[in-house]
């Protein structure tokens, strides 16, 4: 007999595009009020998108199953669909035992009851008793760190508060099976370790958790296997490290970096014509080791003199916290191609997702700034080395450069 708690089979979700839901009958007659003026969307009537497609999986009993892939792959729509917020339009989901979701900050939550009685509110959700509920009451407290604001209505509370308080309540309230999206990036890095650690205790006792997240370290840690989202399709399944590794692979051919085509006052003036992330041996890079030597080349266009040019990029965590910057020394160009390469011996940043930002001002002038491309900083640790964590302060020319004519 199968210990299956989670069973996926054949599961799809369909949206119409440029179609709004009417699920009142108010809403139907606005909608037939109003439909004389209103504009069909281009090619006519509304397209479908799945968002997932022939999705199954199985997970056992006590696994712990990472979710992985890009933005818009169908990482979110899947666990709504789990956690029965979604209905699917295709396929079958069984699910053996208690669910407790944690998919965006406060879920669940009332906002004008206070954080003690949406303790309770969300514990009779999950099919608790009262007296089931004060048994954990207090380790619940204890772990969110709120007690002095215990008795304020949560729609006080920061976003912080909000995830401290529902992880805790998530994971204390023992459910059978626990999902987790990518809402613990909220929190602060300290939080963020304290949780894992408790999904760790969870799945020791037994227990079953779904865990979303680009942070791949934490995936790695907690996880034994894992599947990876692409267009709403299951890509790769099995063992975590296999399937992370699928998704590196994928990331490193991801291709050349998309720059934007410039407005026409930086054609008459100055603007990027290429970005490059790549390996000292001129490899084009994606998933980049801590711990290694990385370089990027951007490429540069000079219509008309510039008198204080500047090139420099930058990089910024998941979270939006800037992290690092290097710039060129200012420069007198004339018309012309150039390239500016900006290097760094090794990644000095924890493993995660990073977003590379390039920009150009002239005497102090903005002319040109942009997010050229996201990547991964792998967990590849080398011996005696230990990298600074993401968000410790910004770090000023951070890399060697050089500038060139082409």
């Amino acid at each position: 007999m199968s210990d299956a708690i989670i069973q996926v089979e054949g599961l799809g979700k369909k949206y119409r595009l440029g179609l709004a839901r009417h699920d009142t009958l108010r809403d139907r007659l606005a909608h037939a009020l109003h439909a004389p003026f209103r504009r069909r969307p281009p090619g006519g009537d509304p397209a479908d998108f799945w968002a997932l497609r022939d999705v199954s999986f199985e997970v056992r009993r006590g696994e712990v199953l990472g979710i992985i892939g890009r933005n818009g792959a169908g990482k979110s729509t899947l666990l709504k669909v789990l956690s029965r917020i979604t209905e699917p339009t295709t396929g079958r989901v069984t699910l053996c035992g208690r669910v407790a979701s944690l998919l965006e900050v406060g879920t669940g939550f009332h906002p004008e009851l206070s954080g003690r009685e949406n303790v309770y509110l969300n514990g009779a959700i999950l099919g608790m008793g009262r007296a089931e509920i004060r048994r954990k009451f207090d380790e619940i407290v204890a772990f969110a760190e709120v007690e002095k604001f215990l008795d304020t209505p949560v729609k006080h509370y920061s976003s912080g508060m909000y995830v401290r308080l529902a992880f805790a309540v998530a994971a204390h309230l023992e459910p059978e099976i626990l999902i987790v999206d990518e809402v613990l990036a909220v929190g602060d890095a300290a939080f963020q370790q304290k949780c894992l650690g408790k999904m760790e205790q969870v799945a020791g006792g037994g227990r079953t958790v779904l865990f979303v997240s680009h942070h791949l370290p934490s995936v790695r840690r907690l996880c034994g296997s894992a599947i990876l989202l692409a267009a709403g399709r299951i890509q790769a399944g099995g063992s975590c490290r296999d399937v992370l590794g699928a998704y590196e692979q994928g990331l490193a051919g991801a291709g050349p970096v998309a720059v934007p085509q410039p407005p026409p006052d930086l054609r008459e003036r100055a603007y990027v014509t290429g970005v490059q992330v790549e390996s000292l041996e001129g490899n084009p890079l994606f998933v980049i080791p801590v711990g290694r030597p990385w370089r990027v080349r951007v490429g540069l266009r000079v219509a008309r003199r510039q008198d204080e040019f500047v090139a420099a990029v930058g990089l910024k965590a998941a979270d939006g916290t800037a992290i690092q910057t290097a710039w060129i020394p200012p420069q007198r160009l004339e018309p012309g191609d150039y390239e500016a390469v900006f290097t760094q011996d090794r990644v000095v940043l924890e493993a995660g997702t990073y977003t590379l930002l390039v920009g150009l001002t002239d005497a102090g002038r903005g002319l040109q700034q942009f997010e050229a491309v996201r990547f991964e900083i792998g967990s590849e640790n080398i011996v005696g080395y230990y990298p600074a964590t993401a968000g410790v302060g910004a770090v000023l020319n951070s890399m060697r450069t050089e500038f060139r004519r082409l």
